[in-house]
């Protein structure tokens, strides 16, 4: 789509998506991005060309003529958001907004090899896209999302986020030694899964999509640390409303901060890996002690990198919210951090991240 390739575009696309349903006057559209107000009246005029703004409305006088108001059409693009779990795949199909309008999942063996793993993902992409669109208001964050069912998706997809444990290199497209499967090592995945699908694809860690996502929602601070206890232990990091994913992708292996050095062996090689230590509470059922170590996983985040604020996600938190938070916020407190700690409730936060990674450089972030 050959608007979405224009910086400028993308600015004015970006102030239009914030702005929701009220949508924004072409004038206020030329104050906010510093551009002329001709430039500003070509560019919307491309954009309702290919179909990515609507007219919604008029703004009452002040005196002069009737600003005509200009909104964003969610519909007029998707993004698919891949999230391949150790023992789980989870699709999800975001509009241009950012709203996920439906969901899929299947069980995944992540260390049975390429051929299997990249067979799935296409598979459930194939289907996700086959899904039925709502033609009614978007489904809120708590509503459960409908299965997919053959109805093919009548408007473009962008491309295909993927996001996965790491270590990786999200430049290059390939995992790195992914803890407990090595065989993912240097794989060609984002060119292989782009080959098969026919889309553009994106790679990125499963925390970093997630990270990238909560960015992205309204009223988003503007550093804080994603923790995510799932199958693994790792950290999304956003510091000055961008993600830090270091030269090599190598940011945020809060898993594998060592805290005990005499500690039990660790899949990666280490002793005493923070995230040896709470799979090791969870597999016990002692979740008090489990949200103790990641809280000092935090704590650690937290006087390191200066971060507003604490987010705790992935499935082991999902299931026990409460005992999660609770336990970070002591740990927190008592080493006199004052740093809010919230949870993260939607089960798919690190597949819409996953799409993100491919909506996000439309609007410019």
């Amino acid at each position: 789509m050959p608007a979405l390739r224009s910086h400028n575009a993308a600015l004015v696309l970006d102030l239009l998506r914030t702005a929701g349903e009220a949508g924004v006057s072409r004038l206020e559209l030329a104050d906010r991005t510093g551009l002329t107000r001709q430039a500003v009246s070509k560019i919307t005029a491309r954009l309702r060309e290919e179909g990515l703004v609507a007219d919604a409305g008029r703004r009452a006088s002040t005196g002069g003529k009737p600003a005509t108001v200009l909104r964003l059409v969610p519909s007029a693009a998707y993004a698919v958001g891949l999230h391949l779990d150790r023992d789980e795949l989870t699709a999800v199909l975001l509009d241009l907004a950012g709203t996920p309008v439906a969901v899929r999942r299947a069980p995944l063996d992540l260390g049975a090899g390429a051929e299997p793993v990249l067979a799935a993902a296409q598979a459930e992409v194939a289907a996700l896209l086959a899904a039925p669109l709502p033609e009614t208001a978007p489904l809120p964050e708590t509503a459960p999302l409908p299965e997919a069912a053959p109805t093919p998706t009548p408007a473009p997809v962008l491309g295909v986020g993927v996001a996965m444990p790491g270590p990786l290199d999200h430049r290059g497209g390939r995992p790195g030694r992914v803890t407990g499967f090595p065989e993912w090592d240097g794989f060609p995945l984002r060119e292989e899964l782009a080959r098969r699908l026919g889309l553009p694809v994106a790679l990125d860690k499963d925390t970093n999509a997630a990270a990238l996502g909560l960015a992205r929602r309204p009223g988003a601070p503007g550093s804080f640390a994603y923790v995510h206890l799932g199958t693994g232990l790792g950290a999304g990091l956003v510091l000055g409303g961008a993600v830090l994913r270091g030269g090599r992708t190598g940011a945020g292996e809060l898993g594998h901060q060592t805290v005990q050095l005499d500690g039990p062996r660790c899949e990666c090689g280490g002793r005493g890996c923070l995230e040896v230590l709470c799979l090791a509470a969870l597999a016990r059922g002692d979740l008090a002690e489990a949200a103790r170590v990641l809280g000092t996983g935090a704590a650690n985040l937290v006087r390191l990198l200066d971060v507003d604020r604490v987010l705790l996600g992935g499935r082991a938190v999902l299931a026990a919210p409460e005992v999660f938070a609770h336990g970070a916020r002591e740990v927190l407190a008592g080493l006199g951090l004052p740093v809010a700690v919230e949870t993260v409730t939607g089960p798919t936060a690190v597949a819409d991240g996953a799409a993100q990674l491919v909506l996000a450089p439309v609007f410019g972030t």
